[in-house]
């Protein structure tokens, strides 16, 4: 199926590794101009280089950007504007906040998970709409979590922060609408990630229990029987931020091989 992407410019932020890859590397394969971005210079070059030698694509290119700066965030549009004119595709992600119960995070953890976590996402959200405005098309794409449908114990800042990233997407879905701008959030369950390793090791630990005992319990919730793959997440954001989705916008979907009972 042809996604009509080879003329569009995609931004993925949080990209050298994890779903923001995945998702870069999808978009890159339906030859796309693809733009990285992330905070670790080293291992976005070598993401990029590995994404083109995958993909024979050249099209790829980066930015060091550190989602929670203002000044990162300025840079990184300033050489949007500058080398590519403004994005058509938005796929907004980063990495989650800290880990712990309402006792255990601080005024200084609730703000820095706001800054990286929300308002990240409402300064490249304003960043990208003019242009998607003049050009009467654009896509955006919310990296969420699972925590949107059910709160997930012992994270309390995701749970707090992604679902206040449903309530922009609804609301912006409806605003913007017009302009063919289409606008959802999409959350991952069990994937299979440095951060969801990083979560399960966590659990391990308090348990007192192996690695691999977590994920098997965790496997049992799920009725496919497994984690899911990056790139099965990445292929469902690449259809929606695609010109072939003309109709769905302001959704909050949840991609987990049905482990939530209730939505």
């Amino acid at each position: 199926m042809d996604l009509q992407l080879q003329d569009k410019i995609v931004l993925v932020t949080a990209s050298s590794k994890g779903l923001g890859k995945a998702t870069a590397l999808e978009f890159a394969k339906e030859g796309a101009t693809v733009l990285l971005s992330s905070r670790n210079v080293e291992t976005l070059d070598s993401t990029v280089k590995e994404i083109q030698q995958l993909t024979n694509n050249p099209k790829v290119y980066y930015k060091k950007c550190d989602m929670s700066s203002v000044e990162d965030l300025h840079a990184l549009f300033s050489w949007v504007s500058k080398e590519f004119n403004g994005v058509d595709i938005l796929v907004n992600n980063t990495g989650g906040p800290t880990a712990g119960g309402f006792k255990d995070v601080t005024d200084s953890d609730w703000m820095a998970a706001f800054e990286k976590n929300l308002l990240s996402y409402i300064r490249t959200t304003r960043a990208v709409l003019p242009h998607m405005q003049s050009n009467d098309f654009g896509r955006i794409i919310n990296i969420s979590s699972s925590s949107t449908k059910e709160v997930i114990d012992g994270l309390i800042l995701s749970n707090t922060f992604r679902s206040g990233m449903v309530g922009m997407t609804k609301s912006l879905a409806r605003e913007y609408a017009k302009y063919n701008i289409l606008v959802n959030t999409i959350g991952p369950g069990r994937i299979a990630t440095d951060r969801v390793a990083e979560l399960d090791h966590l659990v391990a630990s308090r348990q007192n229990v192996s690695i691999e005992d977590i994920v098997k319990y965790s496997e049992s919730l799920i009725p496919m029987g497994r984690y899911g793959q990056p790139e099965e997440f990445a292929k469902i954001v690449l259809f929606l931020a695609s010109p072939l989705n003309t109709y769905l916008t302001g959704q909050s979907l949840v991609i987990d091989g049905g482990m939530l009972k209730a939505l």
